[in-house]
Parts: structure tokens; C-alpha cells; sequence
């Protein structure tokens, strides 16, 4: 059994909450929130304890694991701390939005030897991770092209778009990390074109709300990532790759596998998913899956912290091409 801490107990953390209490090799020992109300009715779901202080969990010498499911400027501190207290973390994706801090953080831990994994859970997404597995094994052949399209059904708040560090840092990370995932390649250059189409107020962030971004690795193959805020059909998340010997594609997932043919429609399916906690629900629980098991086992963990910093490394960097309209070099 893996006695695990939560900080962090809002939308995602109530979801990492869940997963933690169902599983067979965990336990929910603590959970912590600026909120203190929040903490408590999170704890009292799963009749656990509810702390005041991040320092109540990393005193305790049962809790062998921190899940970080705070906003993203807590990050690094609470990863220092957490791994300087001995505790393995999962910690919710970006490790900070500031690669300086980053780098502050990966040298204040180095002699700290803990695992640490970060939240890129659409690695763990089943169709997403077959296509991994196809291509690993050669079944594409050689791989030249690999399409990533994802779009949200609508725009978050104003609120958090104002300090989500942008969509290259909160949106596309993840298709980042997925292209570096699948690709095991280098990335060696990006270039990257965006606009503002749904919502006018994004100018006043410096912000985009539609995106595209060609990369190219070491081996020439490429790489092509589209980016929307609003997909009116619902959670739109696939991924292609492209190889010498063929084509694997990750579709979009939908309640059931019906099509209907009437009169007014052929080959209609149901609705797609409309939120990303409900569209990669697997994924999250397999995430955990893989963190426990690790941690339990002393094996590495993936993704890692080195992958979450040359994610954010390419978030920048894709950020600079928008606002340069040049190729960056990687």
C-alpha cells in the first residue's frame, strides 16, 4: 500500500481524490486546500483527515507520496519541499510557467533522490498509447508525419486564461509531450502560426486562442499540432501517425460505438465528450496505476521531470515563433 497526501482539492484534485480512495494499492491519508472548506468536504468523502498546512503530511512519516494538484504557481516550491521531505510526487502539469524557476527547482532537488512524475496523463490514454506502441514496434515502418488535433468545446474562464501562462504553456504543452512521447526523437526546430477567432479579449493577454505548430525532428520526419478553443461538437482529441509502412489513427471517443442512418441523417454517432476530466477518465486512473505501481516497485517513473521541463522548453519556444514569426531552433 502506497499512503498518499493530496494538495490541492479542487476540480482535478476531487478526481485524483477518487481515484486514490478506489484504488487497491493506495490510501488517502490527508488532504490539503487553501480552502479550508474545500479541504474538509473532500477529506469527509472519504473519511480522512483535512490539514491546515502542506507541513502536516511532510512531517508524517506513514505518508510515502505527495499528489500536487495545486495551481501551477505553487508548483515548484511544493515539489521542493515535498522532495526534500523524502516523498515520492505526481505532480499536475506545468511544473511552472517560468523556465528559470524550473531550473531553480531541478537544482534544488538534485541530490534528493525521490521519483518524481509529472501529469501528462494522455501518455496513459489507451488509443492514444496504442499508437505509441505501433510505432515503437515498427509497425509504421519509418515514421515521417504525426498530426496532433486538439480543441476544447469552449474557452475557459477569462479569469484563468488571464494567468494560464498562455495556450502554448496550458493547451498545447500536452501535445508537446505527446509528439516527444510517440516521435522518440528529438525536436530541432518549431514554427508555429495563431489567431485570435473566438474571443477578441485574448488580444489583451497576448494570447491566441487557435493555433498551429510544425515541428521537425532529428530524423526530418514532422510533426503538425492544431490548437482550438472551441470545437462546438464537443472535445475533439486525435492523433495520426504516419509511417513507410502505414497509418495508425486515435480517434475521438464517443459514448457508444452506434451510427444511425434515417432520413435526415447517415452515419450519424453520438455526441463527443465535452469535458477533459470525462474524455480521458482512463487515462487519469491509469496515470495513478503507473505512479504507484512504480514508486512501490523503485522503478523510474514516466512522464518525468526532465519531460516536463523540455515540454515547457517547447512551450516557449513555440511562443516565440508566434511573436518572432520565425523558425526557432531547438
Amino acid at each position: 500500500m502506497l499512503t498518499i497526501a493530496l494538495f490541492g482539492a479542487g476540480r482535478i484534485g476531487r478526481m485524483h481524490a477518487a481515484n486514490i480512495a478506489a484504488h487497491p494499492h493506495a490510501r488517502l491519508a490527508y488532504v490539503f486546500d487553501v480552502n479550508t472548506q474545500v479541504a474538509q468536504d473532500v477529506a469527509s468523502q472519504y473519511g480522512v483527515t483535512a490539514i491546515e498546512t502542506v507541513e502536516q503530511a511532510l512531517a508524517d512519516d506513514k505518508v510515502q507520496a505527495i499528489l500536487i494538484a495545486t495551481p501551477t504557481d505553487t508548483h515548484v516550491d511544493l515539489i521542493i519541499r515535498a522532495a526534500k521531505a523524502g516523498k515520492a510526487i505526481l505532480c499536475e502539469k506545468p511544473i511552472d510557467l517560468d523556465i528559470s524557476k524550473v531550473d531553480r527547482c531541478l537544482d534544488e532537488i538534485k541530490d534528493c533522490d525521490v521519483p518524481i512524475q509529472m501529469g501528462f496523463n494522455r501518455r496513459f490514454d489507451p488509443s492514444h498509447n496504442a499508437v505509441e506502441r505501433a510505432v515503437k514496434s515498427g509497425e509504421m515502418g519509418q515514421l515521417e508525419s504525426l498530426i496532433i488535433t486538439s480543441r476544447d468545446p469552449g474557452l475557459p474562464p477569462a479569469e484563468y486564461l488571464q494567468h494560464s501562462g498562455g495556450l502554448f504553456r496550458d493547451m498545447m504543452i500536452h501535445d508537446f509531450d505527446m509528439a516527444r512521447y510517440i516521435m522518440k526523437d528529438t525536436p530541432v526546430s518549431i514554427s508555429v502560426m495563431g489567431a485570435v477567432l473566438v474571443d477578441k479579449e485574448l488580444s489583451r493577454f497576448g494570447d491566441v486562442d487557435t493555433a498551429m505548430a510544425i515541428i521537425q525532428f532529428a530524423s526530418g520526419a514532422l510533426c503538425h499540432i492544431n490548437c482550438s478553443r472551441r470545437a462546438v461538437y464537443g472535445y475533439d482529441q486525435r492523433i495520426e501517425a504516419f509511417g513507410s509502412a502505414g497509418m495508425i489513427l486515435s480517434n475521438n471517443q464517443t459514448p457508444t460505438s452506434v451510427t444511425r442512418h434515417t432520413a435526415s441523417a447517415t452515419a450519424a454517432r453520438e455526441p463527443l465528450q465535452d469535458f477533459f476530466i470525462t474524455r480521458y477518465q482512463d487515462s487519469y486512473r491509469l496515470q495513478l496505476d503507473a505512479f504507484i505501481a512504480a514508486v512501490i516497485e523503485g522503478k523510474p517513473v514516466s512522464p518525468s521531470f526532465q519531460d516536463g521541463r523540455l515540454a515547457l522548453l517547447m512551450a516557449n519556444a513555440a511562443q516565440q515563433s508566434l511573436e518572432t514569426g520565425q523558425i526557432v531552433k531547438l
